[in-house]
């Protein structure tokens, strides 16, 4: 069984007895607890309330801690697919510049073939024209000297 306050305000007693309690001290003690028992259950009442909202508040804590963390993750998730992504369009930048870099070799080696072909050629056609001429000059010098003997 409960009692409030209010109980013990309105709680009488029988009659004094002889020896008895006095009716003035009783009823200012039974004053005194009713406001202790008061001020008791205020209190108690605040500190639930408190307990209710420290709980709440807990509550939502750890719901933005879990969000933290699935952020963390996500964000974590998301740094080691750019990192694999920049990884990958790294390789592919390498490989093609490693093929562009073959084929101006390859173009370079093929214009060198033709440049040294090309010189082989004029070589040759200067030995040819040397020789023509040379041929030239020395009839043109035998008509010369056949003329003049």
């Amino acid at each position: 069984m409960q009692i409030s306050p209010l109980d013990i305000q309105q709680q009488q007693f029988k009659g004094k007895m002889i020896g008895g309690l006095d009716p003035d001290d009783v009823d200012a003690f039974l004053q005194q607890i009713s406001q202790e028992m008061e001020r008791l259950i205020r209190e108690n009442t605040e500190l639930k309330d408190q307990c209710r909202k420290s709980a709440a508040e807990m509550d939502e804590l750890r719901q933005r801690e879990t969000n933290l963390r699935e952020t963390m993750l996500a964000a974590q998730k998301i740094t080691e697919e750019m990192k694999a992504n920049a990884q990958k369009e790294a390789t592919l930048l390498i490989s093609e510049a490693e093929i562009k870099a073959e084929r101006i070799l390859a173009d370079a080696e093929n214009r060198l073939l033709q440049l040294n072909t090309q010189i082989q050629d004029l070589r040759r056609e200067k030995l040819q024209f040397e020789t023509s001429f040379k041929s030239i000059l020395e009839n043109h010098l035998k008509l010369l000297n056949t003329n003049v003997a």
